[in-house]
């Protein structure tokens, strides 16, 4: 047998080469397995990140397309001609569609010739240009369907846009008469991009050719397409893609991810500047490279790092749900205003009939005690309705509001006896305003309409008594912010907290509570337009509304109402008179407009019994007639009416003859608002005869006050 013999100290030796050996290359594997978790949760970010943009262009194009289909739909069947002759309507309709659509600059419609007929921007439009040589024109000349230009530049001043255009319906198949062209800036863009930027971020929509429409970080070069690693990955792979590149624009490599967007030659792209990420990457290894640990630590140490990034990853993926989830909600939200906005107009026809009726029926009824108690149940519900359109109105944001500076350190106190009165006695209110709290600048009534909402939703949600504490204080919310983000405003407001210790809300309830008819409570129990009431009110005053709620311990609805900038105006101190009406000392003539034949029957009814003569016209053009005839002291006009021409262009040329009064009615309209800011008398749908009387009277006694003056 033969005996293997080692110099000495061997076993120190190997123990030398394995302390040297296994750290270096467990260090290696550790810094192989960074690098690749760092790749991987790259292009998962690009990938979270392309789901947001495709998104958000998406819905932009689709919305500008739906635009131009509109148009379309309006100019359908008329010549040339026609559209220049009622460019003034068309200006004002298409300047309407222009500011409710954050994304369009302007809107133009172009003869087959290039020139201009109407825009949404410029009135008269300059007739002499010539927009036939532009990239968005000659494809219409070539083929329909929508088509997204280069950028361009306003050939007049120096603005940047890119123009979607369709060509316009002919009156015959296959007829070229035009181009409908909707302009857009990148700006609208690169403010959305902004808020998604995160330091070397670069984030952009491009066109399959190359040509950059919007970027940011912003760069004015780049508009025209030219070839670059974007174009090349493109045609490997027209869908979308990742890749590595230096960038034609400003030299920086970058991990690039793009997609397109769907039914559109374009595409959006982000990427990431690789030196942040082999930034990130050394930074790691220095640290580990820094402690020589045993194997078991270093694994340790690798595990507390993957678990950092995991954390950090559901961290972007939670604001990034959370971000989309507030955008639903309000699309949803404003979807659900409008609808709600055009039921409570017809809805409050029906009530005005109802209730002018009911009146009538008041007055004459007899002395039959059965008679008298079914009359006023009609009135109550015809009461009732009335509140609820108002409630709905309040939430489509199409109420008529007169806005007044409010000091909440005076104002809140003094409605503490309101809301003490519609609560139990086992529910306390503690009313706390912060030291230097602003006035807020929203109208009055609806405030306390919104409080005593609030206080009603709290005194149900606390079945064994309680408290409610309404709190005030100033909050400034950036643009930047995380919480501007969500809250989707800027600026200074005041923060107005009610919070109650009832049961809460559940968490999967929670998105919903706004919404009009949703209810937490019993069948019976509520309307379920409280708060969507309070969330109208918040929004049409220029603020928000949110609520935050904890199960069995209570919930806190936040009104983030915007700062004052006038002085406070102190509350009326003259009560309104509760006499029955009189009629006139002279026999006024009034020309009742309304196009409505029940209601118009009502109103004249109520009219003759004040003491009145009516007039009535059915539409504008026939009040224009009787306005010509003369004899007419007062016009009563409701707001909404069918042709080009509505109540508010009637009361405005009635206001150029300075000798007519004129009384808008209205029970829903987007322009009822305009109409009170321009100083005219409004009366709501339904209103009554005292209400009547007193609107005309104050109509009649302006007009006389001005001759006088």
């Amino acid at each position: 047998m033969f005996r293997v013999r080692t110099g000495p100290f061997w076993y120190l030796r190997l123990i030398v080469v394995v302390s040297v050996l296994v750290p270096a290359v467990l260090f290696g594997w550790a810094a192989w397995e960074t690098r690749a978790a760092i790749d991987r949760q790259v292009d998962e970010r690009i990938e979270g990140t392309l789901d947001v943009l495709q998104e958000h262009a998406l819905k932009a194009l689709q919305t500008v397309e739906r635009s131009i289909s509109e148009i379309d739909e309006v100019l359908r069947g008329q010549s040339d001609d026609e559209i220049r002759n009622a460019e003034a309507d068309l200006y004002l309709r298409f300047k309407r569609t222009q500011q409710a659509l954050p994304q369009i600059e302007s809107i133009w419609v172009f003869d087959r010739h290039g020139h201009p007929m109407v825009s949404s921007t410029i009135l008269p439009v300059p007739r002499e240009l010539d927009n036939s040589d532009r990239s968005y024109f000659r494809a219409q000349l070539q083929a329909p369907g929508a088509y997204v230009s280069e950028v361009l530049r306003a050939r007049v001043g120096s603005m940047r846009f890119f123009v979607v255009s369709g060509r316009r319906s002919g009156n015959r198949a296959g007829d070229f008469d035009g181009v409908i062209g909707v302009t857009v800036g990148p700006s609208h863009f690169n403010e959305f991009y902004a808020k998604l930027s995160r330091g070397s971020d670069v984030f952009s929509l491009v066109r399959a050719d190359g040509a950059v429409l919007a970027r940011w970080p912003d760069s004015a070069a780049g508009d025209r397409p030219t070839p670059g690693a974007l174009t090349e990955a493109l045609a490997r792979n027209p869908e979308s893609g990742l890749f590595t590149a230096s960038s034609r624009l400003d030299g920086v490599e970058r991990r690039l991810g793009y997609r397109r967007v769907p039914g559109y030659p374009l595409y959006v792209a982000t990427g990431v500047a690789t030196a942040a990420l082999a930034a990130d990457f050394r930074r790691t290894t220095l640290v580990r490279a820094a402690v020589v640990l045993p194997a078991v630590l270093a694994l340790f140490g690798l595990a507390v790092y993957a678990l950092r990034r995991a954390e950090q990853g559901e961290r972007e993926l939670k604001r990034r749900e959370a971000a989309e989830a507030a955008l639903k909600q309000a699309q949803r939200l404003e979807a659900i205003g409008q609808l709600t906005g055009g039921v409570a107009h017809d809805f409050n026809n029906l009530l005005m009939v109802v209730s002018g009726n009911t009146e009538r029926l008041r007055r004459f009824a007899g002395a039959d005690p059965r008679v008298a108690v079914a009359i006023e149940a009609i009135g109550m519900a015809v009461s009732r309705g009335a509140g609820l359109t108002r409630q709905l109105l309040s939430f489509s944001r199409r109420q008529t509001h007169e806005t007044v500076a409010i000091d909440l350190a005076e104002g809140l106190p003094a409605i503490h006896g309101i809301l003490q009165s519609s609560l139990r006695g086992d529910i306390a209110i503690d009313v706390r305003v912060a030291p230097g709290a602003w006035s807020v600048a929203v109208d009055r009534s609806e405030f306390e309409l919104a409080l005593l909402n609030l206080a009603v939703n709290a005194r149900d949600a606390m079945t064994s008594g309680g408290r409610l504490t309404i709190t005030a204080d100033n909050v400034t919310v950036y643009e930047r912010a995380e919480a501007g983000a969500t809250l989707g405003i800027t600026g200074d407001f005041v923060a107005v907290r009610v919070a109650d210790t009832g049961t809460g809300i559940p968490a999967e309830l929670v998105g919903r509570v706004f919404e009009p008819f949703f209810t937490t409570k019993e069948v019976g129990k509520g309307t379920g337009l409280g708060l969507s009431q309070v969330y109208g009110f918040a929004r049409q005053a220029g603020g928000t509304a949110t609520v935050e709620s904890v199960p069995g311990q209570g919930t806190t609805v936040t009104l983030y109402l915007p700062r004052a900038s006038g002085s406070v105006t102190a509350a009326e101190t003259a009560a309104a008179a509760t006499q029955p009406p009189t009629p006139p000392s002279e026999r006024a003539r009034v020309l009742l407009v309304e196009d409505n034949p029940d209601v118009a029957e009502v109103a004249r009814l109520l009219l003759e019994e004040l003491g009145y003569d009516v007039v009535h016209a059915a539409h504008v053009a026939a009040a224009r007639e009787a306005l010509a005839r003369g004899s007419i002291d007062v016009v009563l006009t409701d707001i909404v009416m069918p042709g080009s021409a509505n109540g508010l262009d009637l009361a405005r040329e009635v206001r150029q003859r300075g000798s007519l009064a004129v009384v808008l009615a209205t029970g829903y309209s987007d322009q009822a608002q305009a109409a009170a800011n321009e100083g005219f008398t409004i009366l709501r749908k339904p209103y009554s005869m005292s209400g009547l009387h007193d609107a005309l009277r104050e109509a009649l006694g302006g007009v006389a006050t001005a001759n006088v003056a």
